[in-house]
């Protein structure tokens, strides 16, 4: 299968928009989005959402402060389904061969984007000493253009011709470097972890292991539970062809309603203690800044 034309124009001009999108609007600048948008063009929908939701997970504890430049996962996601869709790539694959490697490689792309803005800053600084309040709007407009285009030229000039270096590449992993290829599967199933290990690593869990410990328990339980579930289910549909089961798995929903009635407990809990003063207030927030307050410190 081959990437159309009409293919590589939309997920070219998606590719612009989500800049856009992630610093005016934040409405579908993350990478599920991405791969689901990439699935419905591509025509799997099944593999973008894969793709899509393993890069998630893999930039849950990344974030930006004040201008830095990040990652583009949003990018990676949309290069990363439409070749494995294109050319039949494990989707961990091309987790690990594509789409991380090329959300790193963007940032590059993210700091161009930044330098050429600052030609139109110095031209709306100008236009704010003449009070010229249209040219300064124009300009703030013109600012768009240079992000989109940091996105949508690399997206488009590696739909176009990555095929010719993608597809041999796949063909190798797949045949006379399998053992490499088996590798980069396993560490692309192995990168959503990585992400989670970064997000834990920012959250506040000395205060609110209980919460952590629970939420574990609870999803490992229901997971068992459901497991035996359909295995029970499995076994008796085949003795019993009349016995009507269908399988299920583990409602994500519920463990999250449970997360959040938990949050509530706490926030309820916290709002109806009474009111501390400035000073115990600002001594407890910096005790749980510090972490737990050992005896000799008491």
């Amino acid at each position: 299968m081959e990437i159309l034309w009409w293919q590589i124009l939309l997920l070219s001009l998606y590719a612009g928009y989500q800049i856009l999108d992630e610093i005016q609007f934040n409405t579908l600048n993350q990478p599920v989005f991405a791969g689901l948008i990439a699935g419905l063009i591509m025509g799997d929908l099944k593999t973008g959402l894969i793709i899509g939701g393993s890069m998630q997970l893999v930039i849950l504890g990344v974030g930006t402060f004040g201008g830095a430049s990040k990652i583009d996962a949003n990018s990676g996601t949309v290069l990363a389904v439409a070749f494995s869709v294109a050319f039949h790539m494990n989707t961990q694959q091309a987790l690990s061969t594509l789409a991380i490697p090329v959300a790193s490689l963007m940032v590059w792309m993210d700091v161009l984007a930044r330098m050429t803005n600052t030609f139109f800053a110095h031209r709306i600084d100008k236009h704010i000493e003449n009070m010229n309040y249209r040219a300064i709007e124009r300009n703030f407009l013109y600012g768009a253009i240079p992000w989109a285009l940091s996105r949508l030229v690399p997206v488009a000039i590696a739909l176009m011709f990555g095929a010719n270096v993608v597809k041999p590449v796949v063909h190798y992993l797949n045949t006379d470097l399998k053992w490499l290829g088996d590798g980069l599967t396993t560490a692309g199933a192995v990168l959503p972890g990585v992400g989670f290990a970064i997000l834990l690593r920012y959250l506040p869990l000395k205060k609110h292991f209980p919460y952590f410990i629970l939420g574990f328990m609870i999803t490992a339980i229901f997971t068992a539970i459901y497991a035996n579930m359909n295995t029970i289910g499995t076994a008796v549909t085949g003795i019993k062809k009349s016995f009507a089961y269908t399988e299920s798995n583990i409602p994500m929903l519920a463990v999250a309603l449970i997360g959040l009635a938990l949050a509530a407990l706490d926030y309820k809990r916290h709002a109806e203690q009474p009111a501390v003063s400035a000073q115990q207030q600002s001594t407890q927030q910096q005790h749980e800044a510090e972490g737990e307050i050992e005896d000799d410190e008491l």
